[in-house]
């Protein structure tokens, strides 16, 4: 089954004001996300470090923090 084509007339100024949004403020919008989740997350993985987890906890945290950012906001 087809689907039908949709033709959409945008104007020029339209069409600019989503090439500012989206060339400009979206990028600044993700790195601002991304990096307050990757330092959140590593400041929750610190606070109840005990002797017994030693370094892994963290690295473990961080690292799955950076994957998880990188595979939702990676695409903007």
């Amino acid at each position: 089954m087809d689907l039908p084509e949709v033709k959409v007339k945008t104007s020029m100024a339209g069409r600019c004001r989503v090439f500012w949004y989206e060339q400009y403020v979206q990028p600044c919008i993700v790195e601002l996300v991304g990096s307050a989740l990757f330092i959140f997350i590593g400041c929750l993985s610190v606070i109840e470090n005990s002797p017994n987890t030693g370094l892994l906890q963290p690295a473990l945290a961080h690292g799955l923090a950076l994957g998880l950012i990188i595979a939702t906001l990676g695409n903007i």
